[in-house]
Parts: structure tokens; sequence; C-alpha cells
């Protein structure tokens, strides 16, 4: 499980986020209404968390990526303000660290050599044999036979802790069900008046961070798959049942991820681990557990990455890793569930 730990976690000025807006059922569509302000007040503001402007860069832009030290080392990051986050800013200047994990250079399976190596030659913005090297964001440029981060300078070149040169592709399974109180009624808000909303969030392992369970997709992957088996080993411990628990464990998941889904994101994730020539993408996806019914025959116990796990009341007073609150929020108003007191902030970017 360690590539999981460890893994977890065209022009750059037009970087586009492909964002959801459409029900994703394996024939025909769910009726769950888009949200009321159209798509780009609804999912517009994600993409902007990593867009650089015209003019530079806004003040929270690609704020995780560079963020210092790095995470699980002391290394510290060269500084890049805001306004030079973005490549078409010229910056002669720019001195990035050099930084690769050790764990990273031993090369591992689920890892890229070094560039430098003769017998390495990937296909970047392609798929090179299992491995995907497209982004989920369009084309990104390569210099001096590196992959550039389309989100612009994080004060640091290498890998880091990720393992692919270029986009790392990992999977968010986000299972929610609705508040209910002892007599099985759904719970509302006081003030907002809408129903509450649950998800299951695990505690990760390697920063504290309450999470979204999700990871790595393996090479050759379907990203289908990589949500059930993520979402079985941090949040069900799957892979410490026995071979008759798992067996039953396996029809249980095979009901909650055969049912109609909200893809919720596909795209660029503003992540800690981020360098210049390689970061996160994911795609979070949202199960629903309408009648709560699957869920209550699963018990919740972490697994795998996690430390903890427990179903969340989502509102805006969340605090997650990297960019889950905002995918959070996205399926709050999906969902037409409770987000905020302040009714005029419900489909307004974060």
């Amino acid at each position: 499980m360690a590539e999981r730990i460890l893994g977890k976690t065209v022009a750059t000025v037009s970087l586009s986020v492909a964002l959801a807006s459409v029900t994703v059922k394996s024939s025909g569509c769910c009726s769950i209404p888009a949200c009321r302000n159209t798509f780009s007040s609804c999912g517009f503001h994600l993409s902007s968390n990593i867009m650089s402007s015209s003019n530079g860069a806004k003040e929270n832009s690609h704020k995780a990526a560079r963020t210092s030290p790095y995470p699980g080392s002391k290394v510290q990051r060269s500084q890049v303000p805001n306004e030079k986050v973005g490549w078409f800013v010229e910056w002669q200047d720019y001195n990035p660290v050099e930084y690769t994990a050790v764990s990273v250079l031993a090369g591992p399976r689920w890892a890229d050599p070094q560039i430098s190596e003769s017998n390495f030659s990937p296909k970047f913005n392609e798929k090179d044999g299992h491995v995907e090297r497209k982004s989920r964001n369009g084309l990104y440029e390569i210099e001096n036979g590196r992959p550039r981060n389309p989100a612009g300078r994080t004060g640091l070149v290498g890998r880091g802790l990720l393992g692919r040169w270029g986009p790392n592709h990992a999977a968010d399974p986000i299972i929610t069900r609705w508040k209910r109180d002892t007599s099985g009624n759904k719970i509302t808000h006081p003030i907002s008046g809408k129903n509450i909303l649950q998800f299951v969030a695990i505690k990760r392992k390697d920063c504290g961070e309450w999470a979204i369970p999700g990871g790595m997709v393996d090479p050759g992957e379907k990203i289908g798959a990589t949500l059930k088996r993520e979402f079985g080993e941090e949040a069900l411990n799957s892979l410490q049942k026995s071979s008759t628990e798992k067996r039953e464990l396996e029809e249980q998941l095979h009901k909650l991820f055969s049912q109609e889904h909200l893809v919720i994101y596909k795209g660029y994730v503003d992540d800690p681990r981020n360098t210049d020539n390689a970061w996160m993408e994911t795609e979070a996806v949202n199960y629903h557990d309408e009648t709560g019914e699957i869920m209550d025959n699963l018990t919740l116990e972490a697994g795998d990455d996690a430390g903890k796990v427990k179903w969340v009341d989502i509102s805006d007073q969340l605090q997650l890793y990297a960019s889950h609150s905002q995918f959070i929020k996205l399926v709050a108003e999906k969902r037409d569930a409770h987000w905020s007191e302040d009714s005029e902030t419900e489909c307004r970017g974060l």
C-alpha cells in the first residue's frame, strides 16, 4: 500500500477544468437538477483557484502547491509570489529547488525512472502503454524533457512524493446519505430549511487531515474500479477481511457503485505534493444512498491509508484536505442539500 500513501496526495493562461454538470448512469440519466445558477457559477469557482489571470495569479490561486516545507520533508520551496505563478510571466531569476523523495528514487513499480535515464522515453500527453500521461485539462508543455505544471510555478522541480512525471491520476469516491432522526425522517437545517447531507470521511495517516477516501489509479485500471477499491480499502478495511467477509462486502459495494452517480469534478488539483514537473489530477464521483439501506448494511472501519473513518454532516464549516471541501460543496449544490446558513452563498464561489 506504499504507493497509495506516497501517491496520495497547452497554454497555462487558458487552463480549462472539465466539471461535469450531468448525471452519469449505466443507461439513461438521473433526474437530479443542475445547480440553480448554471454551470459557470456552480462550478467555475473550482477552476479559478488553479488558474492564473492575465495579470498573474489570484491571491488564493495555486496555494497548496506553494506551501513549505514540502510534505514528509524539511525541504523549503523557493518562494513564488502570486503575480509570478503563471508561466506566461517572464521571470529570469526563477530558481526552484530540486527535490524527489528517496522513496520515489528507489524505483518502486508505481514510479517512473528519472528523466535522465537512457532507457526511459515517456510519451507525454498520450496513453503510454498502461500509464495514462494525458491530462484532463488538455495538453501540457514539455521543457528540457520535463513536463511543465499547467497551473504554474510551485517553487520546486522534480517529483517530490509523486511517482509519475506529469499528471498523477487519482479517484475520489464521495459516498453520501441523508441525515435522519431515530424515526427515519430526514433532518432539515433549522436556518436554511434544506435537508442535511452526510458523507463518509477518513482521517489521513500521512497528514492527519480529514478527507474524502480515495487514491491513485493503477496502470490500466478503470476509474470505476479505483473508486470502489479505494472506498473498500480505506472506509471498510476490506484488505483485512476474510474471504467470506470480502464476498459479502463486494455484494454490498456492487449495489452502491452500480447505481446512478454524479461526476462532480475531473481535472487538476491544487495539492501540497505538486511540483513544477509532477502534479495531482482527480475524478471525484458522488454515489448517493437515497434510502440509507445499502450503507446500513456496511460497517465503517478505517483501513489502509486511513486512521479514522466516520459520517460527517456537510456544511460550509468543513475543513478538509486539499480541494476536498470544494468537491463536497458541489455535491451539496447538486443534491440541493444544506450547505450554508447564509442562503446567498449557496451557489457562490468559494
